[in-house]
This record gives C-alpha cells, structure tokens and sequence, in this order.
C-alpha cells in the first residue's frame, strides 16, 4: 500500500475507492495542498440515479472531508447525446423537457452526501447544457475537434466493443467523448478543476479530456476511476429482482435499500462498509472480524449507516425495526413496502399471480408459477400451492392488506384504494 501524503488519496486507497490514477504523483501533491477542485458528471438518463452512481457520490464526499472542493457537474448537454459507454445499442434520444424533468428529480439527492454553500470546500452543482448547447458547429470542429486523432478514438473501449460486436454506433454516440473532454477543459477555465473521475468504465473519456486540456493550454488536468462494483460471486453490483438498486425513495423505498444491504454477501461486507458508510476505518475493521452468525449483525450495521446516509437516520432506523418485527417477531410492520389497487379489481377477484406481479416481487406469471412449485411464495404468511387461488376482500388481513411474500426476507403489502 502506497503512502501518499495527501488525506483525500490515502482514504480512497484504505477504503477500495481507486482503480486507476494518471499521475499519483502529481495528484498526490495537488490535493495535499487543499482546495483542489474535482467534478463527477452525471447524466440526466432517468429520474434517479442507482447505486454506481452512490459510489462517486462517496468520492466526492471524502474529497470534501479532506479539505477539496467537489463539484457535480449535470449533464443537460451530453444527455442530449448519449453515452455509448457500456452499451450494445444506441440509447434512447430524450426531449429537452425530458431531461430537464430528470435533471429536476436527481438534484437533491447529492445533498444528503455532500455540502452545497460558497465556502472554499463546499460543493457546487454545474450543468454542461450552460456552455454545450450554445457552441457552434463549425467553431467547435475547428477550436477542439483538430485535436482529437480519429484512430485513436476508435481504440477506446466504449467505441471498440461496439465495433468488434457488429453493433451500430451512430455518429451523434462517437462524438460523446468529445463533448466530455470540452466539459473538463470548460471547467478548467471556469473554475480551477484539476481532476476529473468516475467509474472504470468512463476511464477512456476522462484521459481524452486531459489529453485535450494539454493541447488547449490548460493546467495539468488530472483523471481517477473507480473499480467496478462486483459482488464477491462475481456478479454485478446493483440489480435485484425488481431491477436497479435506485436512489430516490419514491423509486426505491428505504425499507428496500435497507434491505438491499442486509443481503450482501458474507465476503463483501467489509468493502461496502468501507465503501457505502462514513464508520471509521477502526469500527469497520472490527465488524470485519466477526465471524459465523455474528456476520449478521455486520450486515445490520451496514444496512443502517447506508441507509441513514443517503434517506436520514429515522428512516433507517424505522427499515431496521420493520425488519427486525416482521423477521424476529413475525409480526405484520405497517411500514412494509406497499403497493395500492382499486378496490373495484380486488371486489372482482384477484389472481395470485397477477398479484404478485403487480406487487414487483416476480416479473412475470410464468416466474410466479415456478415460485409455487419451489414454495417459494407465500399470502399472509401461508404458502400458495395454487397457482389459480383468487384473492378478494375475504383475504385481508385486521390491518387491511394482504401481504405478500416472495423467500424469507421480501414482502410486500396490498392494500385496496
């Protein structure tokens, strides 16, 4: 383990935060200063953001606790166009008013990891669309695009892939890079940013934009990527059964998330406490040595400073309660997640297995029916053998719902409206 004598990189080390670096030296030199200026962007593509995008929010937090000032930078312009990294087809080419309502929904969660204000280290929040959508064609070919080498963008791996699979890459898709290059080196000039990072798979894009900070005169402009989230089983991080791991509460409630983390893997709870809490390194490494079923009270732990961070600590704490109620005690937790229907379509008769669908437990009725025959789910808390049992008014509960469960630890309430 290397020794930097920066704060800000000497964390992002003994935490698992850095995959590559262009120049620890130089980065290592510039943030040990204080106040060096950093920036993530984030495209407006949905209206949230998912756990990859948490993990850079984490970044920009422990580059403002180390004295550095972070920026988040929106990405109204290159949603606009498309970020091919990844990406087998073209993405989908979204209005202005689409974005701008994406735009709108993402905003606040950065707040609850990061601090906005006019202090030196306080964060502030940018949009390219500010410079992006006011450039002019052939200005822009003749100002930036002369410094970019053809063959050499089609080394990198967001346009390589693409190519060596025999999938399309549209001309709007191959000028992605570009835009994002012009964003590091607008910020340059704007405001002083030295650094940009992401995840490894923007790593391509990032030294594009400071190859093209040096051939446009700016400081020496720095780039940092963060490892790809994978679970110990190899599998990719943030996707459950219901689809992405979302952070905005109306797509993603925090009983959800709560629970997203109390299933992690054995193996992985010590990276994603280092990773995903603000805990110190000393109480992280001592939840890393338990072992056997006290493991269990780690992932409690990870459950609910994850979940404080990024919904506050009454609604972690209410996520852990209902666990712990519905779990331990096998009670009925009102605070369960909970899907309302039209009491007309439950008076008519229900099916179990559009319930369940409709419920997000299972994505399908054909996945339903193979749950049956696996028992493996579950009306107020008795087994469904039937996979044409119609539910109606006669099966809610006191409370006024039907719950539903899918395995041990997902449940689901119905409630009629």
């Amino acid at each position: 383990m290397t020794a930097f004598k920066s704060d800000f990189l000497n964390i992002l080390q003994e935490r698992g935060f850095i995959h590559q670096c262009s120049d620890f030296e130089g980065l290592d030199a510039l943030a040990a200063k204080g106040g060096a200026t950093a920036y993530i962007g984030y495209d407006c593509t949905a209206p949230s953001l998912h756990i990859g995008h948490y993990l850079t929010m984490m970044i920009l937090h422990w580059l403002q606790e180390s004295g550095n000032k972070p920026i988040t930078l929106m990405g109204g312009g290159t949603t606009m166009v498309g970020d091919p990294s990844g990406k087998d087809e073209t993405r989908v080419i979204r209005s202005v008013a689409e974005i701008e309502a994406n735009k709108a929904s993402i905003r606040g969660v950065f707040e609850k990891v990061l601090r906005y204000g006019d202090g030196p280290s306080d964060a502030v929040m940018l949009d390219n669309a500010e410079w992006l959508r006011k450039l002019n064609w052939i200005e822009m070919l003749r100002d930036v695009g002369r410094h970019f080498s053809v063959n050499r963008m089609l080394t990198m791996d967001s346009v390589r892939l693409r190519l060596e699979r025999e999938q399309e890459m549209s001309f709007i898709e191959f000028n992605y890079m570009v835009c994002q290059a012009y964003d590091f080196v607008e910020l340059s000039r704007r405001v002083g940013c030295r650094l940009q990072m992401g995840g490894s798979d923007q790593w391509g894009n990032i030294v594009t934009g400071v190859d093209l900070g040096r051939r446009m005169g700016t400081p020496q402009l720095f780039a940092l990527t963060a490892p790809l989230l994978m679970t110990a089983s190899g599998a990719k991080m943030g996707k459950t059964a219901q689809g992405a791991v979302w952070l905005n509460a109306d797509q993603f409630s925090p009983y959800d998330f709560w629970q997203y983390w109390r299933n992690t893997e054995d193996a992985d709870v010590g990276k994603f406490l280092k990773l995903f809490t603000t805990l110190p390194m000393s109480e992280i490494r001592k939840l890393e040595a338990l072992g056997g079923s006290e493991v269990n009270e780690a992932k409690k732990v990870l459950a609910t400073e994850a979940t404080a961070l990024l919904h506050g600590r009454d609604a972690a704490d209410q996520a852990a309660e209902t666990a712990r109620r519905t779990f331990e005690e096998g009670a009925l937790a009102e605070s369960l997640p909970t899907v309302e229907i039209p009491r007309g379509e439950l008076d008519a008769g229900l099916g179990v297995l559009n319930a369940f669908v409709k419920a997000g437990l299972v994505v399908s009725n054909g996945e339903a029916r193979r749950q049956i025959k696996g028992g493996g789910l579950r009306v107020n808390d008795e087994a469904v053998t039937d996979e044409k049992l119609v539910l109606s008014a006669a099966s809610l509960t006191p409370e006024g719902v039907i719950k539903l469960s899918f395995g041990k630890k997902k449940h689901v309430l119905i409630r009629p409206a």
